[in-house]
């Protein structure tokens, strides 16, 4: 089972080297943020919270 191990491993490094460039290239030329932003991701953020929240108060 060793030799699955170091195989995943080196998969994932792969994809890590494969991957970077793109990310990089991706951050460097994403759009700035703008004022209401932030809502947009707040909003479904604090809906999920709360659904986990509601979920919960229903098991106990």
């Amino acid at each position: 089972m060793d030799w699955m191990k170091i195989g995943w491993a080196l998969l994932i490094i792969a994809m890590i080297v494969v991957l970077f460039p793109r990310a990089k290239e991706m951050m460097t030329n994403s759009p700035k943020a703008q004022p209401g932003d932030w809502n947009a991701a707040i909003l479904p953020i604090l809906g999920v919270v709360g659904f986990i929240i509601l979920l919960i108060m229903m098991v106990r």
